[in-house]
């Protein structure tokens, strides 16, 4: 597994996949090709069915700002990945450079015909099950693992996350009016919000919904583990704060969250447009209720059991954003999602966790597997599910 550091990123909403990655894509092509004079970016896939909607075309063209740049979208043409664009450079009206690339979830990228990703990886293990046998063998908690693979760098840059997360829930809490695009959704972030209020579930909806909308106005978020699912760990990271955490356990438990998002990562999917929603709210709910779950001292066997009941119950969910938006339903599953990390953490703390026949890494398989079992129109192609019955 990579670092952690390249699970959480720092951009802008609403989508990693339909933003981040097409931005990184769009700033690698100018850095090998900086003679071109023209561009030309032919999206397909998820990319060309949602893109208009989470602005694919334009973070591509205010990348490529400098010199003309032309965006086409091909929804006919069918490619291997879901999420393709291939960029063309011209001189003279020729083109002279070619570059297909992936936007593979999370904001990363790949590049057709080179190695999948130059970075390293770092991390010995890469199942929950040798982790945790590692863990016990050698009496360390899930922090401290991560420790003994991370740079020192790491915990600076937690601090950078920590507070970027609740900086995108004071913005959206403060906010009004309508978020971009012809849904015209209204925020509900600021009504929702009562400071005074003894409703501390209410309170984690609000949050999850003020970064969620922040998201889907282009506002600065991290992925955790993609932009469409930004919201829930931020929403239970502010509720175990007002619960009394310190920030430095709050830090901690930061760490283990990443753990499981890599897992996820590394064996299953954190793409919607290749899994569905469960890759990207699923995921985001299994790193928030293992977050909890060690913030509450559970075992390694608690946090495991907290993370795939949190998982298993998000299997078979679809991507289906209305008109490509990252607004309904996505802003209101990061709500639901934060509910149910909660409850997945307090569910584990019941039981017997180390009884349990489902393992995370079976739950994280079969959700890999689920989701290539989903119909193309349920992931991310605005094509199916709500997004084809709803009519306004």
């Amino acid at each position: 597994m990579y670092s952690i550091k390249e699970l959480y990123k720092i951009g802008n909403g609403p989508s990693s996949s339909h933003t981040i990655g097409p931005l990184e894509a769009s700033k690698e092509f100018l850095k090998r090709y900086p003679n071109v004079d023209a561009v030309r970016v032919t999206l397909y896939g998820s990319l060309a069915l949602t893109g208009k909607g989470h602005l694919t075309d334009y973070i591509i063209l205010k990348t490529i700002s400098d010199i003309p740049c032309e965006v086409q979208f091909d929804i006919e043409t069918r490619m291997k990945h879901p999420n393709t664009m291939v960029f063309q450079g011209y001189k003279n009206n020729q083109c002279i450079a070619e570059m297909k690339v992936f936007s593979v979830g999370g904001g990363a990228i790949e590049i057709a015909g080179e190695p999948q990703n130059p970075l390293k990886h770092i991390y010995k293990e890469h199942s929950f099950a040798d982790i945790k046998a590692y863990c016990k063998e050698n009496e360390l908690t899930l922090p401290a693992y991560v420790d003994m693979f991370e740079d020192k760098e790491l915990e600076a840059y937690l601090d950078c996350i920590y507070t970027i997360m609740l900086d995108a829930i004071d913005r959206g809490l403060k906010a009004n009016g309508e978020l971009p695009g012809k849904l015209h959704v209204k925020r509900k972030a600021s009504y929702l919000y009562e400071p005074d209020s003894s409703d501390i579930r209410k309170k984690v909806v609000a949050y999850a919904y003020a970064v969620s909308e922040e998201n889907a106005s282009g506002g600065q978020i991290v992925t955790a583990p993609t932009c469409g699912a930004s919201g829930v760990l931020p929403a239970v990271l502010r509720y175990a704060k007002e619960l009394g955490h310190s920030k430095d356990d709050l830090l901690q438990g930061l760490k283990v969250a990443g753990l499981i998002g890599n897992l996820v990562k590394m064996n299953g999917s954190i793409s919607g447009a290749e899994a569905g929603c469960q890759a990207e709210v699923g995921t985001a709910c299994a790193m928030a209720a293992a977050f909890l779950a060690y913030l509450d001292g559970g075992s390694l066997d608690t946090i495991e059991r907290a993370s795939e009941i949190a998982l298993e119950h998000h299997l078979g969910l679809t991507c289906d954003p209305i008109a490509g938006y990252v607004q309904i339903p996505c802003i209101e599953r990061n709500a639901v999602a934060a509910l149910r990390a909660i409850d997945a953490a307090k569910l584990a703390s019941y039981l017997h966790a180390e009884d349990s026949k489902i393992s995370f890494d079976l739950v994280v398989e079969t959700m890999l597997k689920t989701g290539q079992d989903l119909r193309k129109n349920y992931r991310e192609t605005a094509e199916g599910g709500l997004a084809k019955t709803y009519h306004e």
